[in-house]
């Protein structure tokens, strides 16, 4: 499968199963766009008449440009057959009862009252709850004994809002690194927050323990204050900014996000980016919100067409910060052109429900954060381990060969099939799709290779 787009001033063409992208120009363009539905007589033939005018195309040009299209075919960078289905599923065949991270719900109560929370509010639908310092113990040890061979081990402190019990997550971590040498383990852990909380111990502790940081900011104060607000109702925006920022500079580098979420208050979500540049943010992430229909929140037809010309701005202004010495990282356009996930990866999608796994304060198993509540997916306890192992099968088998309009998607080894939450959410089934996120997930791979592109070439 090829997939060919312009953008930024190039004709790109990706040869979906191999991976090769191309810059290429406007003949060898049209010659790609014809190869596998023309004979090469029609196309020589329709190419020579479409720059019959242009002087500096002859025709010999022609002929050659499609030769060279032929040599990438036989070098097997361009026309490359999709022969990895009979591979969905080995990957998580192979590492079959074998976890490797944990979301621990720290906490499900929040100090924040957020109208667009998944998590209704920290609540999960259910009761408010923190968990007890014996509970995260055994689903540290419980990662620990399900981890087989892997040394690396991800540790989420996740909420409702963690730093409501930060004194847990504190005797966690000194829990965790008392035993992982000798279990011949290395933890990495990492917090997500809303900031309302964080002082000088919490910085202190987050910038020694956590791998990486995630901070949740909408960006604009008017725009994050719409959400964003306390049970009283005032905005957080000026509570937590300052508190954002002296955590990001003591961090002095190491990794954290600035995580945000646009609405149908602001598709034009860039100029929220533009905020969080001026605040001294540069790793930075902006995501769609995922909500029910009808709902206010929600992302209008038109909405989407203004968030798909804001990702083609975006990857403008990040082009030229990265030409003017000051770069900043957009999650959703981190691309490596020469390396990435393996194959299996790739096919094999998500692995929530088998190699990651999302605990509530009481101990429960679900296959992630999004799915904690849903009965229909509990899968056990930190105790007794998966019991519910339809319910893990049924992820296990969920792969991007599984979902019937993915295997026509040029995007297919990207997105790896999606998120099996939003998919679950938005149809009823893990093996849907999202079809507003599947639209917004192909444009910013678009982007994203513009820009890698544009990067690699230097300019």
């Amino acid at each position: 499968m090829i997939h060919q787009y312009k953008l930024g001033g190039y004709n790109i063409v990706l040869d979906v199963p191999s991976g090769s992208l191309h810059v290429v120009d406007e003949v060898a363009y049209d010659i790609i766009g014809l190869f596998e539905k023309e004979s090469k007589e029609n196309i020589l033939s329709a190419m020579k008449e479409k720059y019959a005018d242009r002087e500096d195309i002859t025709p010999s040009d022609v002929e050659e440009c499609y030769a060279q299209v032929e040599s990438l075919r036989d070098m097997g960078k361009l026309f490359v057959p999709d022969n990895f289905e009979s591979m969905a599923g080995k990957l998580k065949e192979k590492t079959s009862g074998v976890v490797k991270a944990l979301c621990l719900h720290i906490a499900h109560t929040c100090n924040l009252n957020c109208s667009y929370c998944f998590a209704s509010q920290g609540k999960y639908h259910g009761e408010r709850a923190v968990m007890s310092y014996e509970v995260g113990k055994r689903a540290l040890d419980f990662l620990i004994e399900n981890s087989g061979t892997r040394r690396n081990l991800e540790v989420d402190f996740f909420g409702g809002e963690p730093l409501l019990n930060f004194e847990v997550v504190k005797e966690l971590v000194k829990y965790a690194r008392s035993i992982e040498g000798a279990a011949g383990k290395n933890f990495r852990f990492t917090l997500t927050t809303n900031g309302m909380l964080i002082d000088d111990d919490v910085i202190d502790f987050s910038n020694r323990e956590m791998s990486n940081v995630v901070l949740s900011l909408d960006g604009r104060k008017e725009i994050h204050d719409r959400f964003r607000v306390d049970y009283a109702g005032r905005g957080s925006f000026d509570t937590i900014v300052p508190k954002f920022q002296k955590l990001v500079e003591a961090r002095g580098g190491k990794n954290y996000y600035m995580r945000g979420t646009f609405t149908h208050a602001n598709p034009d979500f860039l100029e929220d980016i533009k905020v969080m540049l001026d605040l001294g943010f540069k790793e930075l992430s902006m995501e769609p919100v995922v909500a029910a229909p009808g709902d206010p929140a929600e992302l209008t037809e038109a909405d989407i067409k203004v968030v798909m010309e804001q990702y083609e701005k975006l990857a403008e202004l990040m082009l030229k910060k990265h030409k003017e010495g000051d770069p900043f990282t957009f999650y959703h356009y981190m691309i490596d052109l020469k390396g990435g996930p393996c194959i299996y990866k790739r096919i094999s999608g998500c692995g929530s429900g088998t190699e990651y796994m999302a605990v509530t304060p009481w101990g429960d198993l679900y296959p992630c954060h999004q799915f904690v509540g849903d009965e229909k997916y509990k899968l056990g306890n930190i105790y007794d381990g998966v019991t519910n192992k339809e319910a893990q099968a049924e992820f296990a088998s969920c792969n991007v060969y599984k979902k019937k309009e993915c295997r026509d998607c040029w995007a297919r080894l990207y997105c790896s099939g999606g998120c099996a939450a939003n998919a679950y959410h938005a149809t009823g089934s893990i093996t849907g799709i999202y079809e507003k996120g599947c639209e917004l997930f192909k444009k910013r791979m678009e982007c994203a290779l513009m820009l890698a592109i544009a990067k690699e070439l230097g300019e």
